[in-house]
């Protein structure tokens, strides 16, 4: 998956809602995460589709029921990218201060 739809998914606080009760409940239903949130099912349904899209969630059908649960990886590969790019402002930062450390 990319990390613009990565991004993209994790754009919508609504959506990172809904993958935080995902990654807490292990494996859950539409239905258990619209209940008490104030959205419906099928807004909820909307917003998995996606986080599925994403690679953020995996459905498996369970009977009757289509049952989500959080895909870590993605997560993994976005907080790395971040982390690389925080890494190389903290060297641009520091060169920085260095530089105007040196200067009269």
């Amino acid at each position: 998956m990319s990390a613009d739809a990565v991004f993209d998914a994790l754009g919508d606080g609504t959506r990172r809602e809904i993958l935080a009760a995902v990654a807490t409940a292990h494996s859950t239903t539409a239905t258990e995460l619209a209940r008490g949130r104030g959205i419906s099912r099928q807004a909820v349904v909307k917003h998995l589709q996606v986080l599925a899209a994403a690679g953020l969630v995996e459905a498996e059908k369970v009977g009757r029921e289509q049952r989500y649960r959080l895909l870590a990886a993605p997560l993994t590969d976005a907080a790395g990218w971040m982390a690389e790019v925080g890494a190389d402002w903290d060297r641009r930062l520091s060169r920085l201060a260095s530089e105007s450390q040196e200067r009269p």
